[in-house]
């Protein structure tokens, strides 16, 4: 558990610094913009690798139980993960999507913890989704903030709205269903639809 709550530290931590737009401002003044990317990415990357290690580590060690998800909490579950991954394509395409969700990355973070808080009741499950959520909300609050302090209005509407829709729905469901046959089993080890375990 140690490496999986060093690597959410790291990897949040890393984040959520970014987000602190003064202090950024300085980094980069001081160091450059492509170092500071360059060590953000490192860090980054650090976080994800000590995160799947110390979760891995966690589930083979045995789940720490701390409440029992009904089943229909992994039907919903399905449903908000296919959301997050349209979300996450709606972030590179431009259109209604993307307007609406405002900023559909964090949409598409929040979607995704949620749903798997909802249906994991373990407490390493807890821990980590449960400090991405927390993470995302937070995100957006900070996020709104600046888009006030920009009087940033909603964009408005562009030619290829009804297209970039359309591919962002067709790239997360595609994306969304290979993870949900195959990816996740596979990466993850654990089936997502019932009778594939």
């Amino acid at each position: 558990m140690t490496l999986l709550i060093l690597g959410l530290i790291v990897f949040l931590g890393t984040h959520s610094f970014s987000m602190a737009r003064k202090s950024r401002a300085e980094l980069v003044g001081r160091f450059g913009e492509g170092p500071y990317k360059g060590i953000y990415s490192l860090l980054s990357l650090a976080g994800i690798v000590l995160i799947a290690i110390g979760f891995g580590r966690y589930r083979a060690q045995g789940y720490i139980p701390v409440w029992d998800p009904p089943v229909w909490t992994r039907h919903l579950a399905l449903l908000l993960v296919w959301f997050a991954f349209v979300a996450l394509a709606a972030a590179y395409l431009p259109g209604r999507i993307r307007r609406t969700l405002r900023h559909p990355m964090l949409a598409g973070v929040k979607a995704w913890a949620l749903a798997h808080l909802l249906a994991n009741g373990d407490l390493g499950s807890i821990l980590l989704f449960g400090s991405f959520l927390i993470w995302a909300v937070l995100a957006r609050i900070g996020a709104k903030r600046r888009d006030v302090a920009a009087e940033h209005g909603a964009p408005m509407a562009g030619r290829h709205d009804t297209r970039n829709d359309l591919l962002a729905l067709g790239a997360g469901t595609a994306i969304y269903l290979a993870f949900a046959f195959w990816l996740h089993p596979l990466l993850i080890g654990v089936p997502t639809l019932p009778g594939r375990g």
